[in-house]
């Protein structure tokens, strides 16, 4: 990641991505960015750091359980 150009985000996949087609989590700045690995180009979510903290807790408390 050390070649990424001046204002590209740093991003991560999914530890548990084995098929190609996981979430990545990108960091720049302030902002969380939250895109496909299958569609690196394409639409990305953007969220304050915030935000993703609030996202975070839902997911490890069920919140979403039932979708």
């Amino acid at each position: 990641m050390g070649d990424r150009a001046e204002g590209e985000p740093a991003w991560h996949v999914a530890t548990r991505c084995d098929n190609g087609a996981c979430v990545e989590i990108g960091t720049l700045g302030e902002s969380v960015l939250v895109r496909s690995s299958a569609d690196p180009d394409g639409e990305c979510v953007t969220l304050s750091r915030g935000e993703w903290r609030v996202f975070v807790a839902g997911v490890k408390d069920g919140d979403f359980g039932d979708l």
